[in-house]
């Protein structure tokens, strides 16, 4: 069965981040025979000064396909996983949908979208999670963490929210690649304008030091910016820079 799984707040100033800790979760679905996990995608909650967070308030999701008695073996591994590898003073968080057995996926994409833009309350996530019939659990501190976990997966559902964890890693001549060999080496399905234009596949991109793919569509995307450049040059394309991503 396809599922959702989703980390939050499990680190501190000095540990390794969230993000490192969701990779190595995703990662143990195939290497202990449980099934197949896909990249893992950050997804930014509101900073509130009421709302505790280590660095950015966002949370770590990926998906994974798994037979349903490996996905108990997987929960119960995560538990542990998280009781053991999370950072001191931290207050992580876990929540595993089953999609299709989510009753109403409109109810967690909407709680998703609201850990955007105001303060929710760990009792809103357990009562919803009760209601929805998925795992949500807290494993050390005050678990705050549960509010951000379920909140990533229904913002991972909406297809469109999230950055890629990493940085997407194209080799290429004086740093210029066209669309075709960007998805030839990497997870990158579509490369867009910011505005949506969908660019020809020998189009020519300058990349920059960091490449970041973000979630639209539900497929992996890069997005680039018109270059300001003269005419003489035959680049008209550039990724987009890390300033502009982060309101993905």
């Amino acid at each position: 069965m396809k599922c959702l799984v989703a980390i939050d707040d499990t680190d501190n100033l000095e540990s390794v981040g969230t993000g490192e800790l969701a990779s190595l979760l995703s990662e143990s679905v195939s290497a202990r025979g449980w099934g197949q996990a896909g990249h893992v995608t950050r997804h930014q909650m509101l900073v509130h000064p009421d709302i505790p967070y280590t660095s950015h308030n966002s949370a770590m999701c990926f998906p994974a396909e798994m037979e349903r008695d490996c996905m108990e073996a997987f929960v119960a591994y995560a538990m542990d996983f998280l009781r053991q590898e999370s950072a001191s003073g931290s207050d992580p968080g876990l929540c595993v949908v089953a999609i299709e057995r989510l009753a109403e996926p409109a109810a967690l994409i909407t709680f998703g979208r609201e850990a955007k833009r105001k303060v929710l309350q760990k009792s809103d996530a357990y009562e919803l999670a009760r209601r929805l019939d998925v795992h949500l659990s807290e494993h050390g501190g005050t678990g705050q963490g549960v509010i951000g976990a379920l909140a990533a997966v229904g913002l991972r559902m909406t297809g469109n929210d999230g950055r890629f964890k990493g940085h997407v890693k194209i080799e290429a001549a004086d740093r210029i690649a066209t669309p075709a060999e960007i998805k030839h080496q990497s997870h990158v399905r579509v490369v867009q304008s910011a505005d949506g234009q969908v660019l020809a596949e020998s189009d020519r991109i300058r990349l920059g030091n960091k490449v970041k793919a973000v979630l639209l569509d539900g497929r992996s995307t890069l997005l680039v910016c018109r270059t300001d450049t003269n005419v003489n040059d035959t680049v008209r394309w550039e990724t987009c820079s890390k300033q502009f991503l982060r309101s993905y």
